[in-house]
């Protein structure tokens, strides 16, 4: 650590507005995959380890807020400022459904067993749409103080969280009665919440703070004050022992989880940190903002496993089978006809 590396990211060009949302997929057989949400109403589609462009879902008529894909990485959804939510087949682009609203959908999020999706936005009320019968009504869920920021699913799909866009706290709702059964109260509007891929933490980011809380007892865990305002804030998956945090000051933050100190401090982006995410296998991570790129940043040496060098440009390079596996699969993917004019 004497000699402190400057971090090279992936940049992936492409978006003509901000970047408001990303969402990894899980492992899947063909690798993961990054999707981002942006203003500028075309959700794309990533390769999650080395950022190249795979298609982008075209459709919506205005800014997409949200985007998720399902725990096989075989469809996406999206919500947007259109007023609809959007399942899309993420193997060809074709759009599969589109779910109306009455007002802008700023969250939605895939049930673990893929069967449902939860929407959320500006109407202050939760929506489950049955995917095996798209054409059903929605199950309404309308006890919502304010409107909807974020949503997830969490204990196996028996319970939903959402924050809301003026009213701080995190609420968490049981999926049968639809009642509120506990809030994790915070001083601010709540505008990141992340359910750690073992289930065991709930982050939240709030402005001046991240949370970590029990997701099983709901209890405060760690509560640590940042040195800007941020707006999102991931756990890295496998150690848990970093998180991320990204906002105003353009930076990309990473902190030690035990004890909340600094580690490092990568920056790049020329506008806001809109939103971070670390890849589900931990060894890297992304960051989305205001000038409309992405940035994919490995893990740094430091925290790396022997499996990991450190590549010319101080980065760490992956020594790991199956990368080229990957990119032979996702050379027969066509979404769209016409890619972004760069990466």
């Amino acid at each position: 650590m004497e000699k402190r590396k400057v971090a090279v990211p992936l940049v992936c060009h492409g978006h003509s507005r901000p970047v408001v949302d990303l969402f990894y997929s899980p492992v899947t057989p063909d690798g993961f995959f990054l999707i981002s949400a942006s203003k500028d109403a075309s959700p794309m589609l990533r390769n999650g380890e080395t950022g190249d462009w795979i298609g982008t879902f075209e459709g919506h008529k205005g800014a997409v807020w949200s985007c998720c894909l399902d725990t096989n990485g075989l469809r996406a959804a999206s919500g947007s400022a259109d007023f609809t939510a959007k399942i899309w087949d993420a193997l060809t682009g074709d759009e599969l459904h589109s779910f109306e609203h009455k007002h802008i959908v700023r969250a939605c999020a895939f049930s673990e067993d893929t069967h449902l999706l939860l929407t959320g936005g500006v109407e202050k009320m939760l929506r489950i749409f049955d995917l095996n019968h798209p054409d059903a009504p929605p199950r309404e869920v309308d006890k919502s103080p304010g409107s909807i920021r974020t949503v997830a699913w969490l204990h196996s799909d028996q319970t939903i969280l959402s924050s809301c866009t003026d009213i701080g706290g995190v609420r968490l709702w049981d999926v049968r009665s639809g009642n509120i059964v506990q809030t994790l109260e915070t001083k601010s509007p709540v505008t990141s919440a992340e359910v750690s891929q073992d289930g065991r933490y709930i982050t939240t980011a709030d402005g001046s703070s991240v949370k970590f809380w029990d997701a099983n007892h709901f209890g405060l865990v760690k509560s640590y004050n940042m040195p800007c305002t941020v707006e999102s804030a991931s756990l890295e998956p496998k150690l848990g022992n970093r998180f991320i945090a990204g906002g105003e000051d353009m930076w990309i933050h990473v902190f030690d989880f035990h004890t909340g100190e600094q580690i490092t401090c990568n920056k790049g982006h020329h506008g806001p940190v809109h939103c971070v995410r670390f890849s589900p296998v931990g060894e890297s991570y992304a960051s989305g903002s205001e000038d409309g790129t992405i940035r994919i940043w490995q893990m740094s040496p430091a925290t790396a496993d022997e499996n990991e060098v450190t590549g010319a440009n101080g980065s760490a390079g992956k020594v790991k089978v199956g990368a080229n596996e990957v990119a032979r699969k996702i050379e027969g993917f066509h979404i769209s006809k016409d890619g972004p004019s760069e990466g």
